[in-house]
């Protein structure tokens, strides 16, 4: 959704859905004609970067304190998350160029320096995880939905548009030596959603460019996740390397079974095609999707757009906002400027800054690099196999097989080192990224494949052992939530961290 929006209505007629459908429409014919104008804005290429963080309290359970944590913050750039054990900081947009990256891990410090010592003061502690491995199916429970009305009514209308449970149903990629467990569960609430905590990355492109940062992007999306898995437990169960990507197709699914089998696409969507312009993504968004919080503002975008405004296209906003790409496209207006960036939702949060600036390094420079190719990898793979690297990586992390043309099928720490990470030098230097910062992230990136050690891959060696000490697996997952904090707090980069106590 956007950004911070809230909604007046609870609950919407057959009026309202009418006069929202006309409006989205409305709001895509004026992109397409700004997009034929050139009405964007572009002085240059800034990044900006959002994460979200769990709170947990002295036990390492969830800890239902977002609105006293945000309360002592006083920040705008802390807001609320869907559940009341969450929180996101947004850090300020900046160039890429120049020691960016190096002032974007020190603002990154001091942003959840902060927030650590207010959530102190409250009685909880910051966590930053792809999936807090403490949680349990009591905290699916509606009333721990964040007190918003964008929340509940978005709780409500998935529901009403499924007319059943949510069902959560995977199996997981084996423990060494062991069988591979399985899940299923239920849950009453979007709540599932609430236990995928993410970092998104923005990109802000030119509009002649954006197809091609996209394409690239969604190449990039499997060997991304399969670097930086962090999100292997869920619910007591080890599962994917990286359980978000399931658990967040399931949390917001609107499709009952039968619609499914149907062909019915997935809120929670890579895709199904290579794109020519940002425009595709909109339209496929409008044309295949109902509104699911049918709002509408007293803008006319084309009017505004004639009086020479900048539109705010509210409602196409916030219909984007309630489709889940990967790679998402975002339309966006910034003092008064119109512009186009990129939000790249594929990485877990964690487990550390110096890793999360690393992850953003990687995906920055290889995407430029890729976008920027004479022959552009995406004109020689199916975007069937993009998807496919997608559910690889998050499945089996470093254990899986990529496919990457003119090599086959490889796995994810020998194609990164063969071919991405040095295209990702690449890339940084073209954006003017200085050496001190391109060496210190890539550098990280390379260690981490040479040590096949992910955050994944420490939490599954660390409950495993636990377990073979003769803890039982919620002990286990206790014992290692508490190692994996005190590990993070030093800021060493995970590929450095011990599994043993």
């Amino acid at each position: 959704m956007v950004m911070g929006m809230d909604l007046e209505a609870q609950s919407f007629n057959t009026l309202d859905r009418g006069r929202y459908r006309r409006k989205v429409q409305r709001c895509l014919d004026t992109l397409a004609r700004m997009l034929t104008d050139g009405s964007f804005s572009f002085p240059r290429k800034n990044i900006g970067l959002e994460v979200e963080l769990n709170l947990v309290d002295r036990e390492l359970r969830p800890s239902m304190t977002n609105t006293a944590v945000l309360e002592a913050l006083d920040d705008p750039s802390f807001t609320t998350e869907l559940g009341q054990h969450n929180i996101e900081l947004n850090v300020p947009p900046r160039p890429l160029a120049g020691d960016s990256a190096l002032q974007l891990e020190d603002d990154l410090r001091a942003y959840l320096d902060v927030a650590a010592t207010k959530a102190r003061d409250t009685g909880s502690s910051l966590a930053m995880i792809g999936i807090l491995p403490t949680l349990k199916h009591e905290h699916f429970d509606q009333k721990w939905l964040t007190n918003k009305t964008r929340y509940s009514t978005l709780n409500d209308q998935i529901f009403a548009a499924r007319g059943e449970r949510t069902v959560l149903a995977m199996e997981g990629a084996p423990l060494p030596g062991q069988q591979p467990e399985r899940l299923r569960s239920y849950a009453e609430s979007i709540l599932p959603e609430a236990a995928c905590t993410s970092v998104q990355l923005h990109l802000q492109v030119a509009p002649e460019e954006f197809a091609a940062h996209w394409n690239a992007a969604q190449c990039l999306a499997g060997l991304q996740i399969a670097l930086a898995s962090n999100s292997p437990f869920l619910l007591g169960k080890a599962l994917w390397h990286e359980t978000r990507i399931p658990l967040f197709l399931q949390a917001t699914d609107t499709r009952p079974e039968e619609l499914k089998n149907q062909g019915v696409r997935p809120r929670v969507w890579f895709g199904e095609r290579w794109i020519t312009s940002i425009f595709d993504l909109f339209e496929e968004n409008v044309r295949y999707f109902p509104g699911l919080l049918p709002e509408t503002d007293a803008e006319d975008p084309i009017e505004a757009l004639d009086a020479g405004q900048a539109p705010k296209l509210t409602e196409l906003r916030m219909h984007n906002g309630t489709i889940w790409r990967w790679n998402r496209p975002v339309y966006d207006v910034v003092d008064g400027l119109p512009h186009l960036r990129i939000e790249n939702r594929v990485l877990p949060a964690g487990p550390t800054v110096v890793d999360t600036v690393a992850n953003a390094a990687f995906f920055y420079g290889a995407q430029r690099a890729l976008a920027e190719a004479d022959r552009p990898v995406w004109s020689q793979m199916s975007f069937q196999a993009a998807e496919e690297n997608l559910y690889a990586g998050a499945r089996r992390g470093f254990d899986g097989q990529l496919y990457w043309p003119g090599i086959g099928w490889i796995p994810p720490d020998e194609l990164a080192l063969r071919v991405l990470l040095p295209l990702a030098h690449e890339g940084l230097r073209r954006s003017d990224v200085s050496d001190e910062a391109r060496e210190r992230y890539l550098g990280i990136i390379e260690r981490r494949c040479l040590a096949r050690r992910t955050g994944a891959t420490w939490q599954r060696d660390y409950v495993l052992r636990a377990q073979e000490r003769g803890l039982d697996r919620e002990a286990a997952l206790s014992r290692m939530l508490g190692r994996y904090l005190e590990l993070s707090e030093t800021g060493e980069p995970v590929h450095t961290w011990p599994v043993a106590d």
